[in-house]
């Protein structure tokens, strides 16, 4: 029951993440389902890729925090609690097929595998690809906020 509701919680936080708003809340539900992905993780005895996640949803909400502070708009209206209600029901129904497909979990797998060989050996293109997706999006906000400061500066100089 306790993993059903893990799930139920990502798929809600997830619904959030898309459908708010305000960028700030936004990246706070992301977060939120970065999180609960890795304890999903842990949970089934995925330690290793738990600990990968919970890496990876840290440093991409960073990334995410800034460039969302900095580049978003303040939208005009705030968020009703009506559509957070809306959202919160229909990541609930989103999620009921969690609860009646649940699958069993495994009892008594163990893994003897180093934890470099882990990385390197298995994961390794989805490490780099992960890596390779932050460092864009670093690049692009570095891009984008170097294009802001040049027309400011041309826009002081008239």
């Amino acid at each position: 029951m306790l993993l059903e509701l893990v799930s139920a919680g990502v798929v809600i936080s997830a619904c959030l993440a898309i459908f708010l708003d305000e960028a700030v809340y936004s990246v706070a539900a992301l977060a939120g389902a970065f999180m609960l992905t890795s304890l999903l993780y842990a949970l089934n005895g995925a330690i290793y890729v738990a600990v990968f996640q919970f890496a990876v949803g840290v440093g991409t909400v960073a990334v995410l925090f800034l460039s969302g502070e900095t580049l978003s708009e303040k939208p005009l209206t705030k968020t009703q609690p009506k559509q957070l209600v809306v959202l919160g029901v229909l990541g609930a129904l989103l999620s009921l097929p969690a609860f009646f497909f649940s699958v069993s979990k495994q009892n008594g797998a163990t893994y003897s595998v180093p934890f470099g060989e882990a990385l390197w050996g298995y994961r390794a293109l989805d490490v780099v690809l992960q890596g390779l997706v932050v460092m864009t999006v670093a690049l692009g906000i570095a891009i984008v906020l170097y294009r802001k400061k040049k027309i400011v500066k041309r826009s002081v100089k008239q």
